[in-house]
């Protein structure tokens, strides 16, 4: 049987290859394939071809795994382990040449649902950073040879991470929700990559981190580095729009910013 270790491997090479992949593109210029849930949602040639090098490069090192990714949908395995993809998250920030992108891939075993599965191994590698986040389940999170851990306290009050969904009907809404975790913050950042959030507050360098409308891919392999941090983290039920709503934060933080932002 494969260990979480091997699978932690196996993420952070292809994820390492299909960065450099998505960092090339970049500098050869950015071609918009379409948009997703809405105009302000976009997809780049260059997801979908990160996607399928990283779903080649799966199929040969894995062949009996499922796969679940954002651009090329779910396909199921024999083995009761699943690849969860996202081949650059934060693609606005992608296509309007910000650093704040990252290849997110995560090994899961059991239902390919958030509320369900177990992870066992995930890699985060934001190539415009030179940083790739790695984690195995019970063997720690990691950047590099330094282990990462949550931040314990925040007696000046917490850094937050949040976003904001594309369906404009959906602000007003995010906004309040935002407005009833600020008694807790200290200040509030809105880096627009999900994996790269959940990184951050793996490593300290956010306190907390909460967003509706996130999908498996954004957050299976950041959940794991949060959890492997000595972090929680929560899925919780869907909104009158379908959107699960993602917890995390060091434990001192996370029960007052769940009961803040359910109400």
């Amino acid at each position: 049987m494969t260990s979480p270790l091997e699978l932690q491997d196996i993420a952070v090479e292809i994820a390492t290859e299909a960065g450099e992949l998505a960092r090339r593109r970049r500098s050869e210029g950015v071609s918009i394939a379409a948009s997703k849930s809405t105009i302000a949602d976009i997809v780049t040639e260059a997801d979908r071809e990160v996607e399928a090098l990283i779903r080649d490069r799966l199929s040969a090192a894995r062949p009996e795994d499922g796969f679940l990714g954002e651009e090329s949908g779910e396909a199921g395995g024999t083995s009761g382990i699943t690849w969860v993809v996202d081949p650059i998250d934060g693609t606005v920030n992608y296509a309007f040449g910000m650093p704040s992108y990252a290849v997110s891939i995560a090994a899961v075993e059991g239902p390919v649902d958030p509320g369900e599965w177990r992870a066992l191994a995930a890699a985060v590698h934001a190539p415009a950073l030179g940083e790739t986040f790695r984690a195995a389940a019970g063997e720690g999170a990691w950047l590099g040879g330094q282990r990462l851990a949550v931040t314990c306290e925040a007696p000046a009050g917490a850094l937050i991470g949040t976003g904001l969904g594309y369906d404009p009907r959906t602000h007003s809404g995010d906004l309040e929700t935002l407005g009833r975790a600020m008694p807790l913050a200290r200040d509030i950042r809105r880096i627009g990559a999900a994996s790269l959030d959940l990184a951050f507050v793996a490593a300290g360098r956010l306190d907390a981190y909460f967003e509706r409308g996130l999908k498996p891919w954004d957050i299976a392999a950041g959940r794991l580095l949060v959890d492997e941090a000595g972090g929680r983290s929560g899925w919780f039920a869907a909104d009158g729009f379908g959107r699960h709503l993602a917890v995390v934060a060091g434990p001192a933080l996370y029960d007052d910013l769940r009961a803040a932002i359910l109400g």
